[in-house]
């Protein structure tokens, strides 16, 4: 299919910190430039699912319920209008790798520059710099300073 016409893809990285939703209203803004479509993923893990001395399953975690927060989260800041165009994705995974592998074929990928958890003073949290490294398409870091609401 000739590239010209497709409708252009941004994906978004979401997990509910400052930096996540200044990325997800520059994303949609962008989108909006360029007629594009707006792919929100959050991804969810397991603590230790890489070791055999972590449990197979998470009796706490709730999909469905994290499936709410999610297009919950998407509609508190864009509200009702702005949501409409948002795709809200959960995908199990390490948040870097899980955001590598939905923005393949994708012209964008837009991330926080620091999300939940990771060093005060680090300049970029861990999940944008592995996806600045290993994206397959274009990246924007977004600082939640740099974005007015």
């Amino acid at each position: 299919m000739d590239r010209q016409l497709e409708t252009p893809r941004v994906v978004v990285g979401i997990d509910g910190s400052p930096s996540s939703q200044a990325a997800l209203r520059w994303a949609v803004r962008y989108a909006g430039l360029v007629g594009g479509t707006v792919d929100a993923v959050a991804a969810w893990d397991l603590p230790g699912a890489g070791t055999w001395s972590a449990p197979a399953v998470d009796a706490d975690f709730d999909e469905e319920e994290a499936e709410r927060r999610l297009v919950e989260e998407v509609r508190t800041v864009l509200g009702e209008g702005g949501a409409s165009q948002v795709h809200e994705r959960l995908v199990r995974g390490n948040p870097a790798e899980v955001l590598v592998d939905q923005a393949q074929g994708a012209d964008m990928l837009v991330v926080g520059s620091r999300g939940h958890g990771g060093f005060r003073r680090a300049m970029l949290g861990s999940v944008s710099q592995q996806v600045a490294l290993h994206a397959p398409c274009a990246v924007t870091i977004v600082r939640p300073d740099a974005v007015a609401a």
